[in-house]
């Protein structure tokens, strides 16, 4: 069965796992208001961004940080692996060891004349920041390079997952991240699709999303079932289902979604559900996709949370970081608040939760949506006591 052996999330919020999920649980969000001007762009937007001076001062903590120029992504991602490694014995230099990179857009900065400079022409390419990053850590293999818009990281997971079940690999370390550029801003404005106050997911008022940044680490094993033991969580399942809708907007049924959850959920009643993390973007289409295709799935009754009023959308890092932060609730038995929410803004009537709560279950989805008509669902199961 494929455990989650450590994890670490870098964020607005902070370096630490641990430290993110509290902020999380005190309803503290990260997302700030930004001019535009910060980021050469012509309109404000809001946005979460990580502390650039924290991170350069954590990173060059760490031995070797000094031996290449680093981008902020491979500081980022290079700080958060070494962190989620702190606890394991795992070497992350053995040749059982596999690492993936998931990312939509990578070091897109340096496409920018005034941001390459003193950088490998290479480093703009994602394999190239993937090899940056195992060298690093001095791993011999290969390194993975996922990047299929939104759903990037759930994807990335997956592929974890087959290749531990596969017996190709011992560990897997699923990294992803994406950072705040001109690039990611201005595109996303030119879809008229990023609100200039906080996200409201679900909500009648959203006016669209938050892009954020993060680094999130995930490091998984494969261990027999009867080795699992209480309070540890295991990915059950994962499917990728993509309904070819448009370009950029979501299907008006949910299809890709709906079949996505249909397959994670095979043999799975509704009951054994804490809740359901969705994408829950704040767009006007997105969130009526899901609610529609968590319709479809029979998931009605299942509380319903979203995690962009605390994070924002942090792109190819949101599978992973939000794998990492739904887990977690599912271990302390809670679904969390959807900040933000407030009435109710969708067709189908969904039990959003309002306020962080316990609950019961020992499963939880995590749904992510992309670009191009690509869905994706992720099912979790905590090792409960007997």
């Amino acid at each position: 069965m494929t455990t989650l052996l450590s994890d670490n999330i870098i964020s607005a919020l902070g370096f630490t796992t641990d430290e993110n999920v509290r902020k999380v649980r005190d309803g503290v969000s990260g997302l700030l208001f930004f001019d535009g001007q910060e980021t050469g762009v012509s309109e404000p937007f809001v946005a979460s961004a990580i502390d650039g001076a924290a991170l350069d001062s954590a990173f060059y903590t760490l031995p070797r940080a000094t031996e290449k120029r680093y981008t902020r992504l491979e500081k980022a991602v290079i700080l958060s692996v070494t962190n989620a490694l702190k606890d394991l014995p795992t070497d992350p230099a053995g040749e059982r060891v596999l690492f993936i990179l998931s990312t939509t857009k990578g070091n897109v900065c340096l496409l920018d004349s005034t941001e390459s400079e003193g950088y490998e022409p290479e480093q703009v390419y994602l394999w190239r920041s993937a090899e940056r990053i195992a060298g690093y850590f001095g791993n011999p293999n290969t390194p993975l390079v996922v990047s299929n818009a939104c759903i990037s990281g759930a994807c990335a997971l997956i592929a974890a997952q087959r290749a531990l079940q596969a017996g190709r690999y011992e560990y897997v370390i699923v990294a992803g991240a994406d950072m705040l550029s001109r690039f990611i801003i201005a595109g996303f404005q030119s879809f008229k699709a990023l609100s200039q106050e906080a996200c409201k997911p679900f909500d009648a008022r959203r006016s669209g999303l938050n892009i954020g940044e993060a680094a999130a680490t995930l490091i998984l094993t494969e261990k027999p079932a009867e080795a699992l033991q209480t309070g540890e969580v295991v990915l059950t399942a994962g499917a990728v289902c993509n309904d070819a809708n448009h370009i950029s907007g979501p299907s008006r049924t949910g299809e890709g979604a709906y079949l996505a959850l249909k397959r994670v959920l095979a043999g799975i009643n509704a009951d054994e559900l804490a809740f359901v993390n969705a994408h829950g973007t704040a767009t006007l289409y997105n969130d009526e996709m899901e609610a529609v295709a968590i319709h479809r799935a029979a998931l009605q009754n299942v509380p319903v949370t979203s995690l962009k009023g605390y994070f924002g959308h942090v792109l190819g890092s949101a599978g992973i970081l939000e794998s990492i932060v739904s887990t977690r609730a599912l271990r302390e038995g809670i679904v969390l608040k959807t900040r933000g929410y407030d009435t109710p803004g969708v067709s189908r009537p969904l039990r959003i939760a309002t306020r962080t709560q316990p609950v019961k279950g020992c499963r939880c989805i995590n749904m992510l949506s992309g670009f191009g008509g690509c869905n994706a669902a992720l099912l979790y199961t905590l090792k409960c006591e007997e």
